[in-house]
């Protein structure tokens, strides 16, 4: 059975820095896309951002030169290192993957998500 699972959430001062980790286990062919996502209260899961397998990164405008999205392969971990953080930017955040289970078998994961509180 994959799992995914997040660590890294807490609450900081806005300015502040946390960086966000997903590792993924179980029996896992390979992983493709990896990404974030977040979702605020009310508010629909959005795309933070992606990394392809051959480490290709796209960004939502609002991160863009503040996040920066990476990926250990040997480790199946994704990070977000997420710097000058806003009070906007508080969110329940969600590691997502497309995993390859078999030659026959690829599915989209998500872990549970970690929240991230930033104060003004």
């Amino acid at each position: 059975q994959v799992q995914l699972v997040e660590s890294g959430g807490g609450l900081v001062q806005a300015g502040g820095s946390l960086r966000l980790s997903c590792a993924a286990s179980g029996s896992i062919f390979s992983i493709k896309d990896m990404g974030w996502y977040c979702q605020a209260p009310g508010k629909q899961r959005e795309l933070v951002a992606r990394i392809t397998d051959g480490g290709s990164t796209n960004y939502a405008d609002s991160v863009k030169g503040r996040f920066t999205i990476s990926r250990d392969n040997a480790k199946k971990t994704v990070y977000l290192q997420m710097n000058s953080l806003k009070p906007e930017d508080t969110a329940v955040y969600y590691c997502n993957a497309d995993i390859v289970l078999t030659s026959r078998s690829r599915l989209y994961y998500w872990g549970q998500g970690t929240q991230v509180t930033v104060s003004s």
